[in-house]
């Protein structure tokens, strides 16, 4: 009897050299999803030539509170990416529980938390909740400053690097 599979989701024939993590890259989905698509195949199943299993139409993210995803670019690591945001690689490996950290590819799509230390302004300065779009440059213009201003302001902070919910302070030009 055929494979049927759910709304949102397409029967896929395994192809010659598949394997579950090689079918998750290749549809940007998770070994997770394939699998509860599929309850008949484990983990460790080994995929025959010309069998069929379903897999989600649309790629599946992690949960990420805060909407700060990051696409995996050639070279990068967890080690870099945590560096780069100023944050744990423990925070980052553990708001990705799905990912495995030592198989990175390109084109990947994870989650960076907002795990940054709470921001306490000087009393001439002003805390900013950080936006979609928002840039120091786009901040610097709307408050009347420099991003020069902005960075000695915010020394911890890539400019970079800006996540959605972060907060920095902004010098008060009032």
């Amino acid at each position: 009897m055929p494979r049927e599979c759910p709304d949102g989701a397409f029967l896929y024939t395994i192809v010659q050299n598949d394997n579950l993590v090689r079918i998750a890259k290749k549809f940007n989905v998770s070994i997770t999803s394939i699998l509860s698509l599929n309850p008949d195949i484990g983990y460790y199943s080994t995929l025959y030539v010309g069998n069929t299993l379903c897999v989600p139409s649309k790629p599946t993210l992690s949960p990420c509170p805060e909407g700060n995803y990051y696409t995996v670019k050639n070279g990068d690591t967890f080690y870099g990416i945590a560096r780069f945001f100023n944050i744990s690689v423990y925070d980052l490996v553990e708001s990705n529980p799905n990912i495995d950290i030592d198989n990175l590819y390109i084109d990947q799509v994870i989650c960076v938390p907002l795990a940054t230390p709470p921001v306490r302004c000087p009393l001439n300065m002003i805390e900013y909740t950080i936006k979609e779009g928002d840039t120091f440059y786009t901040l610097a213009q709307k408050y009347g400053t420099t991003v020069c201003s902005l960075s000695r302001t915010n020394p911890d902070i890539n400019p970079r690097a800006l996540l959605i919910g972060q907060k920095i302070c902004v010098p008060n030009t009032n």
